[in-house]
Protein backbone atom coordinates (compact mmCIF):
# COMPACT_ATOMS: atom_id res chain seq x y z
CA UNK A 1 0.00 0.00 0.00
CA UNK A 2 2.82 2.84 0.99
CA UNK A 3 4.50 1.56 -2.31
CA UNK A 4 1.70 2.64 -4.58
CA UNK A 5 1.29 5.85 -2.45
CA UNK A 6 4.47 6.70 -3.57
CA UNK A 7 4.08 5.75 -7.07
CA UNK A 8 0.99 7.69 -7.43
CA UNK A 9 2.75 10.88 -5.78
CA UNK A 10 6.23 10.26 -8.01
CA UNK A 11 3.65 10.43 -11.25
CA UNK A 12 2.03 13.43 -9.97
CA UNK A 13 5.20 15.62 -9.45
CA UNK A 14 6.35 14.41 -12.89
CA UNK A 15 3.14 15.14 -14.37
CA UNK A 16 3.12 18.84 -13.10
CA UNK A 17 7.24 19.34 -13.69
CA UNK A 18 6.13 18.58 -17.78
CA UNK A 19 3.48 20.46 -17.63
CA UNK A 20 3.41 24.22 -20.17
CA UNK A 21 4.23 27.45 -17.96
CA UNK A 22 0.95 29.91 -17.81
CA UNK A 23 0.47 32.37 -19.82
CA UNK A 24 1.70 35.26 -17.75
CA UNK A 25 4.95 33.11 -16.40
CA UNK A 26 7.54 34.75 -19.02
CA UNK A 27 7.43 37.85 -21.17
CA UNK A 28 3.99 38.44 -19.56
CA UNK A 29 3.04 40.40 -16.31
CA UNK A 30 -0.35 40.81 -14.41
CA UNK A 31 -2.00 43.76 -13.41
CA UNK A 32 -4.93 43.23 -11.30
CA UNK A 33 -7.06 41.30 -13.71
CA UNK A 34 -5.17 42.54 -16.73
CA UNK A 35 -2.52 40.40 -18.27
CA UNK A 36 0.29 42.27 -20.14
CA UNK A 37 2.35 40.21 -22.56
CA UNK A 38 5.04 41.05 -24.91
CA UNK A 39 6.56 39.85 -28.12
CA UNK A 40 3.16 40.16 -29.81
CA UNK A 41 3.28 41.91 -33.62
CA UNK A 42 2.16 44.83 -32.21
CA UNK A 43 2.60 44.91 -28.42
CA UNK A 44 1.05 47.70 -25.99
CA UNK A 45 1.64 51.15 -25.88
CA UNK A 46 3.42 52.94 -23.15
CA UNK A 47 0.14 54.52 -22.22
CA UNK A 48 -2.20 50.97 -22.47
CA UNK A 49 0.76 49.49 -19.72
CA UNK A 50 0.83 52.88 -17.81
CA UNK A 51 -3.28 52.66 -17.59
CA UNK A 52 -3.34 49.01 -16.91
CA UNK A 53 -0.64 48.91 -14.17
CA UNK A 54 0.00 52.25 -13.10
CA UNK A 55 2.65 53.72 -12.49
CA UNK A 56 5.95 52.09 -12.67
CA UNK A 57 8.61 52.11 -9.72
CA UNK A 58 11.37 53.31 -11.54
CA UNK A 59 11.08 54.88 -15.34
CA UNK A 60 14.25 55.06 -16.94
CA UNK A 61 13.65 56.15 -20.77
CA UNK A 62 12.45 52.82 -22.50
CA UNK A 63 12.83 51.05 -19.53
CA UNK A 64 10.00 50.12 -16.46
CA UNK A 65 10.66 48.38 -13.13
CA UNK A 66 7.52 47.32 -11.45
CA UNK A 67 8.31 46.02 -8.02
CA UNK A 68 5.43 43.49 -7.02
CA UNK A 69 7.04 42.29 -3.73
CA UNK A 70 8.39 39.54 -4.18
CA UNK A 71 8.79 39.77 -7.67
CA UNK A 72 10.42 42.48 -10.07
CA UNK A 73 9.25 42.87 -13.52
CA UNK A 74 11.50 44.97 -16.06
CA UNK A 75 9.61 46.23 -18.60
CA UNK A 76 11.53 47.15 -21.71
CA UNK A 77 9.75 49.47 -24.76
CA UNK A 78 10.87 49.82 -27.93
CA UNK A 79 12.07 53.41 -29.93
CA UNK A 80 7.94 53.59 -31.12
CA UNK A 81 6.93 53.56 -27.57
CA UNK A 82 5.12 50.01 -27.91
CA UNK A 83 6.23 47.19 -25.33
CA UNK A 84 9.04 44.88 -26.78
CA UNK A 85 9.98 42.64 -23.76
CA UNK A 86 8.99 41.80 -20.33
CA UNK A 87 11.80 40.09 -18.02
Amino acid sequence: MICRSIMIAASAIILLTLMPEPVFASGSMRCGSHIITAGQRHGPSQYEVLKKCGEPTVRNGYTWIYDRGSKQYIVLFDQSGRLERIE
